[in-house]
């Protein structure tokens, strides 16, 4: 019986010493990890989704209603500036135009008629006043009565009158046929806008409306846009939106084209970023995309922020409450382990991070997936990340 309780004390003894052999052999022993090494020419890009759109689109209609008698273009049609898209009837207006043109001849023929009577009062009055001349000389001789000379005054100063008059009846008139003048033109000017022309070169996007309808001031009949600018929408993740800027280099794949990649540029960031989906808009041109683009269509834009010449780039999964500004790390230091509080800057696509500052002279970076790691244990490097 002593025998056995000697031999099962041996046995639990071996057994505890061979449990604390391993426990000391798997936290204790050095562990094999990876670094971080120096990364040349990394490039830092950010990704957006987006579509292609036109910053000049334009619904164009007729300012006046009537209906549609000829419509000269269609959808997907290249199209000039000034060149006649479509037409309204225009008989009721070209009505309007002879009414107004008739009440221009009319004043015009006022005008001369007012004029002949002012040359009518003028030769009244220089009559009148020769013989007023002639019947002062007459009383200077006593050659007659008072009362004739009077009358000679009157007469004069009536046919000055009567000049007046005429003189302000032409002023009349003339200010009538301005303003007939006036309405003739409205009534072409309206005339004219039963033809609707291109305001700028531009392709036909889509047409809303077909011979025949009757259309009112403002319905829409043509969407134009301009093909010379089209550029691509995209929408980007704020927390990667910070370092955009105007200018900066971009690469645009299309969804109908997923094998070409174009190159285009920053040419507009949004002032306002999406509320619910948290993303910032971000306008990117492009310098050799094909000749024809369809508005609408998906595409994907990567932009280069910045080319880092050398860096570390720590990849996300080794930082340790990493809030995009700050995190902390394992580091290899003198052969045994430590963390260290680093300071971050720019992030690629890949989700790597630039190490910025805090990280102390002659210390390695771990690059992160191993496990069991403690303050002051013994490290083995084994090579860098790739």
């Amino acid at each position: 019986m002593t025998f056995l309780t000697k031999r099962t004390g041996l046995g639990l003894t071996v057994v505890m010493v061979a449990a604390i052999g391993g426990w000391f052999f798997l936290t204790e022993r050095p562990v094999s990890v990876q670094v971080v090494a120096q990364t040349q020419g990394a490039q830092v890009r950010v990704y957006g989704l987006g579509t292609v759109e036109a910053r000049v689109v334009s619904k164009i209609g007729f300012e006046v209603g009537a209906a549609l008698t000829e419509l000269l273009v269609d959808s997907n049609d290249s199209v000039t500036k000034g060149q006649v898209l479509a037409r309204l009837h225009p008989a009721e207006q070209q009505a309007r135009v002879a009414r107004a043109e008739a009440g221009v001849a009319a004043s015009q023929a006022a005008i001369l008629k007012a004029e002949a009577s002012v040359a009518r009062a003028k030769a009244v009055l220089a009559q009148r006043i020769a013989a007023n001349a002639r019947q002062q000389e007459l009383a200077s001789r006593s050659a007659v009565a008072a009362t004739s000379v009077e009358e000679a005054q009157r007469d004069v100063d009536v046919a000055a009158a009567d000049l007046a008059v005429s003189q302000s009846e032409v002023a009349v008139v003339t200010a009538q046929a301005d303003d007939a003048l006036a309405a003739l033109l409205y009534e072409r000017t309206l005339l004219d806008h039963h033809v609707l022309k291109a305001p700028f070169d531009a392709v036909i996007v889509d047409r809303h409306a077909e011979a025949g309808t009757v259309v009112r001031a403002g319905d829409v009949i043509f969407t134009l846009m301009d093909p010379r600018t089209v550029w691509v929408q995209s929408y980007i993740d704020e927390g990667r939106a910070g370092e955009i800027a105007l200018g900066q280099t971009a690469e645009i794949r299309l969804r109908s084209l997923p094998h070409a990649v174009f190159t285009g540029s920053v040419a507009r960031i949004g002032i306002e970023s999406d509320r619910v989906n948290e993303e910032r808009r971000v306008w990117i041109t492009c310098t050799d995309c094909p000749g024809q683009m369809f508005l609408g269509e998906q595409a994907e834009v990567w932009i280069t922020l910045a080319t880092l010449d050398q860096a570390l780039l720590v990849p996300e999964i080794a930082i340790q409450g990493f809030d995009g500004h700050q995190g902390r790390v394992w580091v290899v230091q003198d052969g045994h382990l430590a963390q260290v509080a680093l300071i971050f800057g720019l992030r690629t696509e890949d989700a790597r991070v630039e190490v910025v500052s805090g990280l102390p002279d002659g210390t390695q970076i771990v690059a992160g997936g191993v496990t069991g790691l403690t303050e002051g244990r013994l490290a083995r490097v084994t090579g860098d990340a790739p």
